[in-house]
């Protein structure tokens, strides 16, 4: 899950695998797989390193589980 900034500055949090797409303009439209848009602060690029940074903690804990 990563936390995200709506556009009338309340935070969302959003489950990164649903992600499907990200179109940055001034702000950025987030598409959900359901088929839900959500309008963001944040840019595409903020985003996708949110999703990596959530990624890499997932994998660490699944990788701690193994030890």
């Amino acid at each position: 899950m990563i936390i995200l900034t709506k556009i009338d500055g309340n935070k969302i949090t959003v489950n990164a695998d649903e992600i499907e797409t990200i179109e940055t303009s001034h702000d950025s439209i987030i598409s959900l797989k359901s088929g839900k848009k959500i309008l963001v602060k944040e840019n595409s690029h903020e985003i996708i390193a949110l999703v990596i940074e959530y990624r890499r903690k997932c994998n660490f804990k699944s990788d701690e589980t193994t030890l």
